[in-house]
């Protein structure tokens, strides 16, 4: 399983972005699907997470009502849509895989196999 993220920039505070995760390789169905970040000298946090097949989403609560995960099937693709964004939304941005993943596990970073290289968002003041 391959991930490709793609779509940060930068953006003034209040703006808009949609990030993009393309799934390759074996995709099998099944299994969740997270968005995490990580700003300089923080840990790695969970933004969002999806449920593969059934599509059932949880949210930071720093996102909710901010944010928006989603998939299509048909492009293999996952985006988070991000709006009202704010200067502490600045971070590299990552998507990541868990083909056995669990309802209960979709905030876990640990639980995921499978990461994909970091789109890096910018919001300036």
């Amino acid at each position: 399983v391959q991930l490709q993220a793609s779509g940060g920039g930068l953006v003034q505070a209040g703006g808009s972005l949609r990030l993009a995760c393309l799934l390759s390789g074996r995709t099998q169905s099944g299994g969740n699907m997270g968005w995490f970040r990580q700003s300089p000298g923080k840990e790695r946090e969970f933004v969002a997470g999806l449920r593969w097949s059934g599509g059932h989403t949880v949210y930071a609560d720093s996102a909710k009502d901010r944010f928006t995960i989603s998939r299509d099937y048909a492009k293999s693709t996952v985006y988070l849509q991000m709006s009202s964004l704010k200067p502490e939304d600045t971070a590299v941005y990552y998507c990541a895989r868990s083909p056995r993943g669990i309802y209960s596990s979709l905030g876990i970073p640990s639980s995921y196999d499978y990461w994909g290289t970091g789109t890096l968002v910018t919001v300036s003041s």
